[in-house]
């Protein structure tokens, strides 16, 4: 079986999620990883200990700078070369179904891969499908999505199968309980967990010192743990400073710059703040956790603001446009969430509706089922 993603951890992770079960399932599988030359999917790919291969593709700039115009020359070079690459990789490893889950380097192997007649799906983890799933649809014998509201936006939804999109194991380890006490937070008062990226984002970490300090002036009401990214955490100082707060001594509120035990954190939150990336997405589903969301701006097709949406129609999530935040804003938003546990307990249910801890296995089960049909 031939894996092709990339671009995103969001793209990767659901394909590596997939050949976890698959070797466990059948341990005589042969797979193999192919994405971008220069993607992130490279590194977690062999991190993980996966086979990876790479075609020459890469992305278009909507700018006329002459330095965009190079960069869109090189990519329409890419795009020209890559489906005999496709092909070429297709003749040394003859692959019985060919997925892809999201990013440029997909496009090249599946149209290739349906053109030999192999089977192919892909799964799209966002609610809007992305341009390379938009590309592929016609392609593609099946549509992976995440929740029913996505079939919708496909011109043939009769190749749309909801299967919800996978989440890390080590997201289920523990009871609730278990990880608030493993974190020393089960004194009572409910946890909140925000982050908005690997990176951080300037004027979120902003507010979120605002928010911090509005907690230590209130007595320190919740625990709190903010990731504030690799960039972000080197202003974090400056803005707790401008608003006025000291984190010292306090003991329930904690700024770091990556969150690694993310697994543990986000069983034992009763609120996370965040952005609406396709993996926070599902994770938020799949664990039941009431959330705020504030969707990046400067995405693709406002697909993060849809994403949201999703979780705010069916009552899980309040959703906050960036344009419209300020930290009070938020820190009033969560303490009418975390004062009221009627709410919580109605958007945890709302969350849980909407989540699927098994896609995994949906996902195993329909592709299996289509490379047998074939």
């Amino acid at each position: 079986m031939i894996f092709t993603c990339g671009g995103t951890a969001g793209h990767v992770n659901p394909a590596l999620a997939l050949a976890g079960l698959l070797r466990e399932r059948r341990p005589d599988s042969r797979v193999l990883f192919v994405g971008a030359h220069r993607g992130i999917e490279k590194k977690l790919i062999e991190d993980a200990g996966w086979p990876f291969r790479a075609v020459e593709v890469s992305n278009f700039h909507r700018s006329l700078r002459p330095r965009e115009i190079r960069h869109n020359l090189v990519s329409l070079r890419n795009f020209l070369c890559s489906p005999g690459e496709a092909r070429r990789l297709l003749g040394e490893f003859p692959a019985d179904l060919v997925v892809g889950t999201g990013g440029y380097a997909s496009y090249p192997m599946i149209q290739a891969a349906s053109k030999l007649g192999i089977p192919t799906a892909i799964h799209e983890s966002n609610a809007i499908p992305g341009l390379t799933t938009r590309l592929l649809e016609r392609h593609a014998d099946l549509i992976m999505v995440g929740f029913e509201e996505c079939r919708k936006n496909y011109k043939r939804p009769d190749k749309v199968l909801v299967t919800g999109t996978p989440v890390r194991g080590d997201f289920f380890q523990l009871t609730k309980k278990e990880a608030k006490g493993k974190l020393g937070m089960d004194d009572g008062r409910p946890l909140i967990v925000s982050f908005f990226g690997s990176l951080g984002a300037s004027e979120m970490n902003r507010e979120m010192a605002q928010f911090l300090a509005l907690e230590r002036e209130e007595g320190l009401p919740f625990h709190h743990v903010h990731g504030a990214g690799a960039v972000g955490c080197r202003r974090m100082g400056e803005y707790l400073s401008e608003a006025g707060v000291s984190l010292e001594g306090t003991g329930a509120l904690e700024v770091r710059e990556y969150i690694q035990d993310m697994g543990v954190l986000m069983r034992a939150a009763d609120l996370v703040i965040c952005r609406a990336g396709a993996s926070t997405i599902s994770e938020l589903t799949a664990l039941g956790v009431p959330a705020i969301i504030i969707p990046s701006p400067n995405v693709t097709n406002n697909h993060q603001e849809s994403n949201a949406r999703v979780l705010e129609r069916a009552g899980g999530a309040v959703v906050v446009l960036e344009k419209d935040s300020g930290g009070r804003l938020l820190y009033d938003a969560a303490c009418r969430i975390l004062r009221s546990p009627d709410r919580r307990r109605e958007m945890s249910r709302a969350m849980s509706e909407l989540g699927s801890i098994d896609a995994a296995e949906r996902i195993y089960a329909a592709v299996t089922a289509l490379a047998g049909k074939k």
